[in-house]
């Protein structure tokens, strides 16, 4: 985030990477251009599923948070305080941003930067413990030391008790200005991802010496933002796998931030189903370094950029917070409390967009434009408000999805038994006709309770309406339906224990988990997760089965549920997702190697290799790219096609034969043109046979 004098915020900066211009972290805001479209008196009909036999994991007590700056002179204010705990945020960030880069905590100063009265340290642990939220802190990393972050941890957790776990080493420390552009403060010479990561070991031990429970978290990038594949003279390797491949042994979470770089409402709206594709891909780096360890993710900046005050990002936070929250990550942390007007435009929706990054009005002037009274809530407030009637901490969160990309779906089965499902509809000029479906799950027959934010309205509201099985969404508007169970669906077994994966091969692999408490267990069932239906793949009597016939280098998603003698299920156990290995034995090889990246594209190369006993006069390579963000944009020595994911190369005349047990290999390769995630493809053929494959990047 970028140092922000009051009450204004601060320049947020693009810069060129490679070829394209790409994120820095946070961006310019843009303004919409976009005129509404004239409404359609007849409502649209959207089909929404939900499986509650899918589970995503729970909701984590810190999962719904917010910045708070210490340039916010209202920060820790009464009526702040009330507004908080009546949002449901259950984390505070602090110190803010960049701030967190520049701030001593001892004497509560900035240099370089403002620091309002009332905001020191003390202070905003005040406002956590009265709204009952957590802090996560970020040590100073740009002009502090380890011996200075150390001593915070001392002065919090002995000598005041406060029991503050999570810290954060730095903010956007790879915008010290090493790849180019530089708004993070960096005192040190040496501004690489290799020093960074060698300083985070040097942090963790010092600040665990004093206090060993508290979790350490380090600076990453989402795949697909800047600086992510970008390399500064030197370097062998992007900001990501330097840190991870250094410091991930000393390490309990990373630290990523989200500001989408498209412009305009629609464009906005529509981002929230990039994230799933960023975060396996993030995942799968941690895991490389990882050792075995569960490392977390916590996205400690959150928003749109787009019409900031207005309907439009209040829909993308409702959307954006559960889609990362189902990913498994466990925080999420809007950018901000309070932040100042900017540019003043109009949203599509026809109101006034002030520019102001926060979700509490500054109550300050551009120019004749002038903003609510200061502390009244945004539209975003209210978005994240939301959140806690779907789901609060511990509550299961389940599978939903909808046909229509306008109308987002999230559901929540809440520990009471009921089911909330909540509807984000993107479109701003019509109404939509919701056919509700249930997997797993059957309501009573009693009249829905459902809480609705409309369009720029001032509060949510509540009414018993509809059925569950029909409901009416408005345009612009988040709407959760809460039913209730009919009686006798639910047994009392608890959920299975999350699921543990070994032996895991091309075809087969060993999943095992904690038993069902609460009654007697007659069997487990895994199910496979496909959206919003799963597929029963096998059966246990134990805590552990081996699924067998699998396919090679496919990524899987289970979970375990527990059935009594009644043939009651349990709730799902947390999911497990691996990815299959090649197979053991094959007659073809393929090597599949990114050989240059750049935030917004890459190149890949792939070597193709005959190792079976007879040779192959013409072939063709095919794949599935895993995710809709990325597409094949020219490539050389092969005849390339697309069809949606699906990528097939084929020989020309004088590459197209192969000797048999590997007398020679023929090298082809593509560009890549990416808009979020770019994962490698798992399962690729030759003639039809899939390959033993080999990744590197």
């Amino acid at each position: 985030m970028t140092l922000r004098p009051p009450p204004l915020r601060g320049p947020r900066l693009r810069v060129a990477a490679v070829a394209a211009l790409a994120l820095v972290g946070s961006t310019l805001a843009q303004t919409s251009a976009s005129v509404p479209a004239a409404a359609d008196t007849t409502a649209q009909t959207v089909n929404v599923t939900v499986n509650t036999s899918e589970g995503l994991g729970t909701i984590p007590s810190t999962g719904y948070g917010l910045n708070q700056a210490v340039w916010d002179s209202s920060m820790n204010s009464t009526q702040t305080q009330d507004l908080l705990q009546q949002s449901g945020v259950g984390m505070l960030r602090y110190p803010g941003g960049s701030y967190g880069d520049i701030y001593n905590w001892q004497d509560n100063t900035a240099p370089g930067g403002y620091v309002a009265p009332g905001t020191d340290f003390d202070s905003f642990m005040g406002t956590a413990k009265k709204i009952g939220a957590q802090p996560i802190l970020i040590a100073n990393y740009g002009t502090g030391t380890p011996a200075e972050a150390a001593a915070w941890v001392q002065y919090a957790n002995v000598t005041k008790g406060y029991g503050d776990k999570y810290w954060e080493i730095g903010n956007e420390i790879y915008g010290d200005g090493y790849y180019g552009s530089g708004w993070e403060a960096d005192n040190r010479t040496d501004k690489s991802p290799t020093q960074y990561a060698n300083d985070v070991l040097a942090y963790a031990s010092a600040m665990k010496a004093v206090d060993p429970t508290i979790k350490i978290g380090a600076v990453l990038t989402l795949p697909g933002n800047w600086p992510d594949g970008v390399l500064a003279t030197g370097d062998t390797s992007d900001w990501n796998h330097t840190v991870l491949s250094i410091a991930a042994s000393a390490i309990d979470f990373v630290i990523v931030h989200w500001y989408p770089s498209g412009t305009g409402a629609s464009t906005a709206l529509s981002e929230p189903s990039q994230l799933p594709g960023e975060l396996q891909q993030l995942r799968d780096e941690i895991n490389k370094y990882s050792g075995g360890r569960n490392i977390g993710v916590a996205m400690t900046e959150l928003n749109s950029g787009v019409d900031e005050d207005t309907q439009p990002d209040a829909l993308f936070a409702a959307d954006s917070y559960f889609t990362a929250l189902e990913q498994g990550v466990f925080n999420v942390d809007w950018w901000d409390t309070h932040n100042g007007p900017g540019t003043i435009s109009t949203a599509p929706d026809g109101a006034t967009d002030y520019d102001d990054w926060g979700v509490l009005s500054s109550g300050t002037c551009v120019g004749t434009v002038c903003e609510p009274a200061f502390n009244t809530p945004f539209p975003t407030y209210y978005g994240i408000q939301m959140l806690s009637d779907v789901g609060k901490p511990g509550d299961l969160m389940v599978n939903a999805g909808t046909d229509n990309s306008l109308v987002a779906a999230h559901a929540v089965r809440q520990k009471n038994g009921d089911l909330a499902v909540m509807m984000v509809n993107k479109d701003p000029s019509n109404s939509y006709s919701v056919n509700l479906h249930y997997n797993g799950y059957l309501p009573s027959t009693a009249t829905p309770t459902v809480y609705t934010y409309g369009d720029e309205a001032g509060s949510i509201t509540s009414a018993a309406t509809g059925t569950s099985a029909s409901q009416t969404l408005p345009p612009y508007s988040i709407e959760t339906v809460v039913l209730t169970p009919a009686a006798n669906q639910f047994g009392a077994l608890s959920a299975p224990g999350t699921p543990s994966v070994s032996n895991i091969s091309g075809s087969s692999a060993t999943l095992s988990w904690g038993a069902s408490t609460g009654g007697s267990v007659v069997r487990y069932e895994i199910e496979e997760q496909y959206g919003t239906t799963s597929d029963r793949l096998a059966e246990s009597t134990t805590n552990s089965v081996t699924l067998q016939n699998l396919v090679p280098n496919t990524v899987y998603t289970f979970n375990v549920l527990a059935t009594d003698k009644n043939g009651k299920l349990s709730e799902p156990s947390d999911p497990v997702t691996f990815s299959t290995t090649s197979p053991a034995v094959s007659t073809c090889a393929v090597d599949y190697q990114i050989t240059d990246s750049w935030g917004n594209g890459y190149v890949a190369s792939i070597t193709l290799t005959d190792t079976g006993p007879s040779a192959i006069d013409g072939w063709s390579l095919n794949f599935t790219f895993p995710d809709t963000t990325e597409t094949e944009n020219g490539g050389w020595n092969a005849t390339w096609t697309e069809s949606g994911q699906n990528v097939e190369a084929t020989s020309q005349d004088w590459n197209a034969q192969l000797a048999p047990n590997g007398g020679n290999s023929q090298n082809i390769g593509f560009v890549g043109a990416n808009n979020g995630a770019y994962r490698s493809p798992t399962a690729i053929s030759l003639n039809g046979t899939v390959c033993t494959t080999t990744y590197s990047s």
